[in-house]
């Protein structure tokens, strides 16, 4: 069983920022951030496999950073710039060969 767990949500100003961590169980090859805004689909924000560049959303990009640590057991999300349409619940994705395994999200919102 391979357990995701997200944190570092909150509530910040338009502008601010805030980080997020996800961290599993064991080391994954490729991870992710998705979000979902209410009414929405969940998409796609980052993600990053191994030492390929990472792959950002047309509307974080220059804003949100993903990065990981060395083990790989942690993936990080550093959010600058935020904008209320950023507002949404961010979760952490696993990709596995066979498998793909999600957290149970961090609610981030952005309001003055």
């Amino acid at each position: 069983q391979v357990h995701v767990v997200e944190s570092g949500g909150g509530l910040v100003q338009p502008g601010g920022s805030l980080r997020l961590s996800c961290t599993t169980s064991i080391s994954i090859y490729a991870m992710g951030w998705y979000r979902q805004a209410p009414g929405k689909q969940r998409e796609l924000v980052a993600t990053i496999a191994g030492s390929s560049s990472p792959v950002y959303a047309d509307s974080v990009k220059g804003r949100f950073t993903i990065s990981r640590d060395n083990g790989e057991h942690t993936v990080y999300l550093q959010m600058n710039s935020l904008k209320p349409e950023d507002t949404a619940v961010y979760y952490c994705n696993a990709k596995l060969a066979l498998s793909t395994h999600w957290g149970q999200g961090t609610q981030v919102t952005v309001s003055a």
